[in-house]
């Protein structure tokens, strides 16, 4: 086994959760030889047609991690990893929520516009799914632009932005926007995804329809109040309703998802982006919270 490989004990706990051929388009290749060389290149970012050829033919290991960021597989390989964790008593539900910007390489840019789709879409109008849409399965239709793959302008070029929830320093979701989006825009399809128990953040998710989205689902929350809310508050008096309860203490547990961060950019491949879509990159940062969870 070499540097970054699956242990034996991980590759036991992922196993049983992998996909099984049907039999129809040959057999796969040994599933822990492929994962090995995608996580060989999430960690180093080499180039996909670089990987040494300990891990056979690199086109393989390209087109498998394509095909199961498009699928889901990774998200699935995400949730056992948690369950055991979470059985163990190993998990945090104390959960802070943050964001970080992701520079995206100039390869990243530029995808082509395809008309293939992802799993759960519906197909367009008027298209007949041909041999590419069997072949590749798990693109979106109309693919192609900066904002659809997840890439936005600054000053910079290209960014990314990859927001995630953590707990413990271990991050139980990710979400993948262009990088000049507001990060509060973000904040309920990352606790869609799990059941904190009182979730922190700081001011930049400190708006009135967080709040009311906390309240709907009965959870509670350490956001600070931003100033200008707070002086609001009290210019309207009576009217202006109470002040939201803050834990200093508990705030304090914030810094956990900023160093959950610094765990996920230590793959360079996640640091710096070079998918062209976006999903293919959500996958590539799910692969690697999988191997934090299979080792912290």
């Amino acid at each position: 086994m070499e540097r970054g490989d699956l242990s034996d004990a991980d590759w036991e706990r992922l196993r049983p959760f992998l996909p099984v051929s049907n039999g129809r388009c040959g057999r796969w290749r040994d599933h822990r030889q492929v994962i090995d060389g995608i996580l060989h290149r999430v960690r180093t970012g080499a180039q996909w047609c670089d990987l040494p050829e300990r891990f056979g033919s690199w086109k393989t290991v390209y087109e498998r991690h394509h095909l199961w960021s498009a699928d889901g597989t990774w998200e699935r390989l995400l949730q056992p990893a948690q369950a055991a964790a979470d059985a163990a008593g190993e998990i945090d539900w104390d959960i802070s929520v943050g964001s970080t910007i992701v520079r995206a390489h100039q390869h990243a840019v530029g995808a082509a516009p395809t008309r293939r789709r992802l799993p759960h879409q519906r197909e367009p109008k008027g298209w007949t799914p041909g041999r590419d849409a069997v072949a590749e399965p798990g693109r979106r239709p109309g693919g192609g632009g900066a904002g659809i793959e997840g890439l936005g302008r600054s000053r910079g070029g290209f960014t990314s932005e990859s927001l995630s929830a953590d707990g413990r320093c271990q991050p139980p979701s990710l979400v993948v926007t262009p990088g000049q989006r507001a990060d509060c825009t973000q904040f309920k399809p990352v606790l869609d995804k799990i059941r904190p128990d009182s979730p922190a953040a700081d001011k930049a998710y400190s708006n009135g329809p967080i709040r009311e989205y906390l309240r709907r689902r009965g959870i509670r929350h350490i956001i600070p109040g931003k100033s200008d809310s707070q002086a609001a508050r009290l210019r309207k008096g009576s009217r202006g309703g109470r002040p939201s309860g803050f834990d200093e203490d508990r705030y304090k547990k914030c810094n956990t998802v900023e160093r959950a961060i610094n765990c996920l950019k230590q793959s360079r491949a996640v640091a710096t982006r070079y998918d062209k879509r976006g999903y293919v990159f959500l996958g590539t940062a799910t692969a690697a919270a999988v191997v934090i969870w299979l080792r912290t």
